[in-house]
Order: C-alpha cells, then sequence, then structure tokens
C-alpha cells in the first residue's frame, strides 16, 4: 500500500436499532451515536447518517450524506455501515424470551449478530445469521422501474462534533431520545414520516423551513437527489471479479467476513449515498405459526464510521468480528483515488495520468474542467469539456471550436493529438431514426439506414491530421453511452449545469442533431435548428490527447 500523510482523527460510530416487539406488531426504531475519539483532536469528515423509518409500511432508509462544512471547504469522505441484529422470542407460557442466537443479550449490542452473507450473493445469510431467515426479509440497495434515484432532505446540523443523526418519521435518534427504547419517546432528529419516497423533486415535499425544530440551521433547504445506484450492493469477492475500471463507483461492497459495507466512492461534498437498506420486514405469518400467540423482540444495530481519505488504514485495524477480507486493502486503495488530482482541483497536465482514469470523471486542467471519454490505445484519450459553451449555434460551431482551441494554455495543446482536418458527417432525419435501452437513448439501425456516412463518423486520431477540437458526432455518442461508459445514462450525457450541446451531425435540411436537456434530459435529437441559440446549452468541445 502506497504511504499517505497520517492524519489526527475521530471517526463517528452511529448505531441504530430497529425494534419489533410482540404478536401485535409493535414497531419503533432506536438510533444510537458514539464516538470513538482516538485523540483530541478532529479531521474534517463532515458525514450524517441518515434514518428514514415508518412502522406502517416496513420503509427502512439507511444512507451516508457528506454535507460539507461551511469553514472548512470540500473535502470527501469514506463511509462504512455494518448491520447486527438481534431477536428474542418468548413463547406462550415461557417466562423468558429465549435469543434465538445463543450467547446473544438484548441489552449489548457488542453481542449481536453481524450480518454476514454468502461470498458471491449479498442477499443471502450464512453463519449465525441463518438464524434470521425464518423471521426477517432486508431488501438491500435500492431500485425501482423508471427511475433513477430517490431524493432526501439534507440534513440541517452542519457541527462537525455533533453525534446527532438525521433520523426521521418513527425513527429515534440515541442522543435526541435520552436513549429510550420503548418505542414511544420521541427521538427524532429530521423532518418526513419515514415513508418510501416522502421526499421529491418537486411539489409540497421538494423543500423545508426549519424553524427550530430540528438540530441545526434555521433555514429553508431544497431536497437533493442521491447518486444513482451504478450497481446493486455486492460482496467483495463479486467485487473483485469486476473489470478495474467499474471497481469503483456509487455502490455498495460487503465483506462478509466481518459484516462491514464500504462505499466504493469517495462522497463529495452535498452528496448522499444510494440506500444500503431500503426495508426490513418481519414475516409475521411465518411468526404467528413458530410461536402462536407468543411475543418477540426484533432489532437491527447499524455501526457506522466516516473518515477522511487520507486515513484509509484506519478501515483496515483490528476488528472484534474476525479479520478483515484480504482484498480490502487494494479496494480501499482503489476508493481513496486514482492517484490523479480531485475533480474540482485545477492542475497542469503533468499531474495527470489518464492511463488509470475510468469513463465519466470528471477534472479540472490548465482552467478547463473535463469529463474523461475513453482510452484509445497507444497513449491517446478522449476528453469533454465539461460545460457547453452557451449561446452558440450549430452554423457557428465550427468557428468557436477553433477559437476555443486556440484560447486553451500551450501545454495543453502541446499534448493534442491529431484529426482529420474535416468529417464525412452525412445527415439523417429524425424520424428515420429508432432508438433502444430508452427514450431516444441509443440509435438501433444507423447501419441500416442507407446514408452510411453517419455510421462510420468516428472520431478517431489521424497521424497527419490537424491539432484541432471537434465536436462528437451521432455515431460517437452512440458508442460512448452506456453502462460503465463515458456517459452512463441520460442524467450523464447532458452538460454541467443540465445543458444541451450540438453534435456535429446533420439532420434535416436546416437541422442538426443534439444532445437535449430540461425535461428531456439527456435524449438525441436531430431537429435543432442550425441558427437555435440559447442560454442553455451550445457548442462542447472534444480533445484528443496523447501521453
Amino acid at each position: 500500500m502506497r504511504q499517505r500523510k497520517r492524519k489526527l482523527i475521530t471517526i463517528a460510530i452511529l448505531a441504530l436499532a430497529l425494534l419489533i416487539g410482540g404478536t401485535f406488531a409493535y414497531t419503533a426504531f432506536n438510533q444510537q451515536a458514539l464516538n470513538d475519539r482516538a485523540n483530541a483532536f478532529r479531521s474534517h469528515a463532515p458525514g450524517r447518517i441518515h434514518d428514514y423509518y415508518n412502522r406502517d409500511t416496513g420503509n427502512k432508509d439507511i444512507f451516508a450524506e457528506n454535507y460539507g462544512h461551511d469553514a472548512e471547504g470540500e473535502e470527501p469522505i469514506m463511509v462504512r455501515i455494518r448491520l447486527s441484529e438481534y431477536m428474542a422470542i418468548q413463547r406462550l407460557g415461557e417466562d423468558v424470551f429465549i435469543p434465538v442466537v445463543e450467547h446473544s443479550e438484548r441489552d449489548d449490542t457488542r453481542t449481536w449478530t453481524p450480518y454476514r452473507s454468502a461470498q458471491n450473493d449479498i442477499n443471502v445469510r450464512t453463519g449465525d445469521s441463518l438464524a434470521f431467515n425464518d423471521y426477517i426479509n432486508l431488501t438491500f440497495g435500492w431500485q425501482r422501474a423508471g427511475q433513477e434515484a430517490p431524493w432526501y432532505m439534507p440534513t440541517f446540523n452542519h457541527e462537525l462534533e455533533s453525534l446527532k443523526t438525521a433520523a426521521a418519521g418513527h425513527a429515534r435518534d440515541y442522543i435526541q431520545g435520552d436513549g429510550a427504547k420503548d418505542g414511544e419517546t420521541d427521538g427524532t432528529t429530521h423532518p418526513g414520516d419515514g415513508t418510501d419516497t416522502y421526499w421529491t423533486e418537486t411539489g409540497p415535499n421538494s423543500s423545508y423551513t426549519n424553524t427550530g425544530t430540528w438540530p441545526g440551521a434555521a433555514i429553508m433547504q431544497e431536497t437533493k437527489q442521491h447518486l444513482r445506484q451504478e450497481r446493486p450492493p455486492m460482496t467483495i469477492q463479486q467485487w473483485e471479479q469486476l473489470n478495474p475500471n467499474q471497481r469503483f463507483g456509487n455502490f455498495w461492497v460487503l465483506d462478509h467476513n466481518t459484516g462491514w459495507a464500504y462505499w466504493a466512492e469517495l462522497l463529495e461534498q452535498d452528496e448522499a449515498t444510494s440506500y444500503l437498506l431500503d426495508a426490513a420486514v418481519v414475516r409475521d405469518e411465518v411468526v404467528r405459526r413458530s410461536f402462536v400467540n407468543g411475543s418477540y423482540y426484533y432489532a437491527i444495530h447499524v455501526d457506522s464510521q466516516v473518515i477522511s481519505p487520507l486515513t484509509i488504514d484506519r478501515f483496515l485495524e483490528d476488528d472484534d468480528q474476525g479479520h478483515h477480507d484480504t482484498r480490502l486493502a487494494d479496494f480501499l486503495e482503489v476508493v481513496a483515488g486514482d492517484g490523479n488530482p480531485r475533480w474540482n482541483r485545477d492542475s497542469p497536465p503533468s499531474a495527470f495520468n489518464f492511463a488509470i482514469m475510468r469513463p465519466g470523471r470528471i477534472f479540472t486542467m490548465a482552467g478547463q474542467q473535463y469529463r474523461y471519454l475513453e482510452d484509445m490505445g497507444s497513449g491517446n484519450h478522449m476528453i469533454i469539456r465539461n460545460e457547453p459553451i452557451r449561446e452558440r449555434s450549430f452554423a457557428q460551431q465550427e468557428g468557436e471550436l477553433t477559437t476555443w482551441y486556440g484560447a486553451l494554455a500551450p501545454e495543453v495543446r502541446d499534448i493534442v493529438a491529431p484529426v482529420a482536418s474535416s468529417f464525412m458527417t452525412g445527415n439523417v432525419i429524425d424520424g428515420s431514426v429508432n432508438f433502444t435501452g430508452g427514450t431516444r437513448w441509443l440509435p438501433s439501425n444507423l447501419v441500416a439506414l442507407s446514408n452510411q456516412d453517419v455510421h462510420q463518423d468516428i472520431t478517431r486520431v489521424v497521424p497527419d491530421g490537424v491539432k484541432r477540437a471537434v465536436a462528437l458526432s451521432l455515431a460517437d455518442v452512440t458508442r460512448l453511452s452506456g453502462p460503465d461508459l463515458a456517459f452512463p445514462d441520460h442524467a450523464g450525457r447532458v452538460g454541467f449545469n443540465n445543458r444541451w450541446w450540438w453534435l456535429r451531425t446533420p439532420g434535416a435540411p436546416g437541422n442538426a442533431w443534439l444532445v437535449n436537456s430540461g425535461i428531456y434530459v439527456g435524449q438525441l435529437r436531430g431537429n435543432g435548428g442550425v441558427n437555435l441559440s440559447t442560454a442553455y446549452g451550445g457548442v462542447r468541445p472534444v480533445l484528443i490527447i496523447h501521453q
């Protein structure tokens, strides 16, 4: 493992417990926060754990947020969460509750059973966890047909020293509720009723004004969207089987040896993870048949730790649940960064190693922010300006590309690879193109159309060509769109700040193709008037660079 600068830090540990007692199906949620303090100093790790729980529906959303910090800037965090279960049964006529796992104690969460899965399936319990299979269903991750990611209300509490969590609905924060576990004492610290999709993009549940009811600032805030779950939660063995450029991103990875689940990406300021846990449902009918007229108690305890990426060794320290998986060190190295400057840190070309970038990575080089598109082989890499140059029409595109390229820093122009001086773009009418994979996502019949120029118009290095900036073609965008590619989904295809941008492919006479925005986010359309010029989009220059 490469040497890293060590910092004195504090790891915040947050414990949550879901209590389900008796055949009357009473449910409550307790959340606890403990401080594992290594020393008197604290690193900047502005993380907050959210729990949205509703006892009536069984909804239970667990995720982490990097709320940033007003005074200390934008430092990313690394997050891990561990679920532990406890259940005890009191059968009719018996005087005591008997735990389903021997030697576990209700009042000592250290004795509860960490969730352990099969090596190749996070949804299959193994070991002592098998004792809960007949009674409890846990739903990991978040997926909804036709939806990319849910919405949440950011925490109002930006106090670094505060260990209160964002507990909403029937959830209970341990500190706020003064340690009560009766299911009745209030301990909420966050607005909302804990139901699924309570917070929305628009409408009455898209904003909230804190008047002092909840910990934190008395301000109005709008909802934000979770990071899109790129993959369902998986085990670290499944993670190892991914291609190298797939091993970090917006998904959870479980070390089945210790029960810790790790977010597989740095969590930047104002970002929230997707759900680790989406629901915890008691199988009431099974429970009733198992002990007619008896009572039961079930609880989930969730430990959460948040650290700076500069201190990843803290996640490798000895664990009371056994040895970490031998692949964990490699995993943490991947997550902590690819060795390139952070996305928002302006750096010279010499600071970057483009060979280790993954498609879609954002970076800032010599005063311009880019999106990495692909490794083209032989040391060549394609990149695109992250935000379009606005208020430029298709008719103005070639002139604007020339102007923009001429203004680049000399050290950037020095590494630009030559391309063709002109392109055989062809043209294709919007109405003749069929799409697959989603609304106007991937053209499916370009090859079948009579105009082969459109299909074959691919941006390549041409050794005897010209060093310049270009616009992508319709064929380029098609081959660069999809999972693990530069444009993984509709939202990833629009320019920064939800801006539309021109392609170089003409449509019907007087029209051209573009990547749309707004309510048509990321859709390909070939009916943009060539003289169209708005403040919401424009020209998005592309470079091929050689390193």
